[in-house]
């Protein structure tokens, strides 16, 4: 298994003769998920050119700046991690209390978001608590996590204040429209674990709605009355409203779950699951029902959730293993199960579309394998780019001591001189 903690990538190797332009990169011999190998010229931040295998050399109209031989890659639209928990992020471990810190939200979520983007995850929502003991320290500190990751990776923040209502929820609603002028791009939280959960989404969509903000909102969706009160004031919101996890959602008579993804669906809310575990007690630990909700119309979208915190001292961060699950153990297709982690997970995230054609955003990820269903099943060795460019490299060898019948079959071997 490869190492976990990040590495900086190599610098890729670079063959070109005469003039380069510096900005751009050819990927060389990668195979799409149709089965064409081919070349992929990037620059400006957008794929500018896709060809068959050798079409696109560097003698064409203009020489590319640097090569990367992807032979025995497949190369797909990058993932985005639609719900992650920066300020909690790497702290299973901690002795005693979290520390809450500045500088050691700061730090947990620069190295969290580095792991992901390891993974493959260019963009990235945290989650992030304001008001009670932290004030907006927790925020900032993610804030400044953000701008130390520019040019490697997209990091936007969702405020969540603990309550909004009720002679406490003045506090926290002065705090939520202070976290907005501070950076927040999204306003959500719990409304949950408020005394008047309706009157939480009610203030929350009045802030979005003041700001021209997304909404991301916290919930079990164990009430279904609850929700339907949710998607009639959601209905028509834009930039949109996303829920997550809604592992509740699952364990409704199924009559009632049709009848709250239809109105959903008709409200336009989203819903990112989290099928490596809940972000709360062992009690809540359900998945939202995926294909419930795709067959109603929902856009769904897959996050990773906790990420080595008390919640998941285990959480990987990885969105390949949420496609992985979504697969394996709720029967979509590979490709829609990547496409909850990657086109899907964009979309939620208010991000353009991203295709292997030109004139799409350089957004990409390549995994060793030949086909989707076997990158999900061992993606061990990855290349992340990011606005063109070769931001994270996972190289990961296998080795097996000599075998007689191995070389008899003709198996397939994997030294460390032949990996790329």
């Amino acid at each position: 298994m490869p190492d976990s903690r990040p590495q900086p990538p190599p610098p890729p190797s670079s063959s070109s003769p005469g003039p380069a332009d510096p900005s751009s990169l050819l990927l060389c011999g990668a195979r799409l998920t149709d089965g064409r190998t081919v070349d992929v010229r990037l620059g400006g931040g957008h794929i500018e050119a896709v060809g068959t295998a050798g079409s696109l050399a560097a003698g064409g109209t203009r020489a590319c700046g640097a090569r990367v031989d992807l032979g025995g890659y497949l190369l797909l639209p990058a993932p985005a991690e639609p719900h992650a928990h920066a300020d909690t992020a790497l702290s299973a471990d901690a002795e005693g209390p979290v520390s809450y810190e500045p500088q050691d939200v700061q730090r947990r979520a620069t190295e969290a978001a580095l792991l992901q983007l390891g993974h493959g995850a260019t963009a990235l929502r945290a989650h992030v608590r304001v008001g009670d003991v932290q004030g907006l320290g927790a925020l900032e500190a993610v804030l400044q996590a953000r701008r130390a990751l520019r040019g490697l990776a997209e990091l936007t923040t969702v405020a969540m204040p603990r309550v909004l209502t009720g002679v406490a929820g003045a506090d926290g609603l002065a705090v939520l429209r202070d976290a907005v002028k501070m950076g927040a791009s999204v306003v959500g939280g719990r409304p949950d674990l408020d005394p008047d959960p309706t009157g939480y989404v009610e203030a929350v969509l009045e802030v979005a709605s003041e700001h021209g903000c997304p909404v991301d909102l916290h919930t079990d969706a164990g009430d279904p009355a609850r929700l339907a009160r949710l998607a009639a004031m959601a209905g028509g919101l834009r930039p949109g409203v996303t829920l997550s996890p809604c592992g509740d959602l699952g364990r409704l008579p199924s009559e009632v779950a049709s009848r709250t993804a239809d109105q959903l669906a008709a409200a336009g809310v989203a819903v990112v699951c989290l099928p490596q575990g809940g972000c709360g007690g062992v009690d809540h630990r359900g998945t939202a029902p995926v294909r419930l909700l795709r067959a109603a119309g929902v856009r769904v979208a897959a996050g990773s959730g906790a990420l080595r915190d008390v919640s998941n001292p285990v959480g990987r961060g990885d969105p390949l293993e949420a496609a992985f699950l979504l697969a394996s153990r709720y029967g979509l297709a590979p490709e829609e199960a990547y496409d909850a982690v990657s086109g899907s997970a964009r979309a939620v995230l208010g991000l353009p579309e991203v295709r292997v054609e030109a004139g799409f955003p350089a957004e990409l990820l390549a995994v060793r394998g030949d086909r989707l269903a076997g990158a999900l099943s061992l993606a061990y060795s990855r290349v992340v780019v990011h606005r063109g460019r070769v931001v994270a490299r996972t190289s990961a060898v296998r080795e097996y001591c000599d075998s007689a019948a191995a070389a008899e079959l003709g198996l397939p071997r994997q030294g460390r001189g032949q990996v790329s």
